[in-house]
């Protein structure tokens, strides 16, 4: 699987760089999510901006990755999402549950507003406990 990486201040862009992904390519793209979500900066964005079709499994995959990186104070966002691949996220009920952006752009903004959120609530939890 073609994947292009591009590692910001708060994220790394991952862009998925074929027109497909199917289900014998989730662990490969799992594998990269892990590998940037497990180290510094911790919180990804999955551009889907060249995917123009997603097999089920490989969108409830993504889903539950994002769930996972949330309970676990990261931020994870899709941005890009071609027609094809949303009417797909739609079908399988998963839209509502996903934190999609329509740019690349929005999807910083979020991540940064999330690093913001995440240290106001830290100082928060220190001040309440003293």
């Amino acid at each position: 699987m073609k994947v292009n990486f591009d590692t910001k201040e708060k994220f790394t862009v991952i862009t998925p760089l074929e027109p497909s992904i199917y289900d014998n390519m989730t662990d490969e793209l799992l594998k990269h999510i892990d590998t940037y979500g497990n180290t510094p900066p911790f919180n990804v964005v999955i551009n889907l901006k060249q995917v123009k079709y997603i097999d089920n499994a490989v969108a409830e995959q993504i889903m539950q990755k994002q769930q996972f990186f949330y309970e676990n104070s990261r931020s994870f966002v899709v941005c890009e999402v071609d027609e094809a691949v949303d009417a797909i996220l739609e079908k399988l009920e998963l839209i509502d549950l996903m934190n999609i952006t329509p740019t690349e752009s929005e999807a910083w903004d979020i991540v940064q507003m999330e690093e913001i959120e995440r240290e106001l609530l830290d100082d928060e939890d220190v001040t309440f406990e003293s």
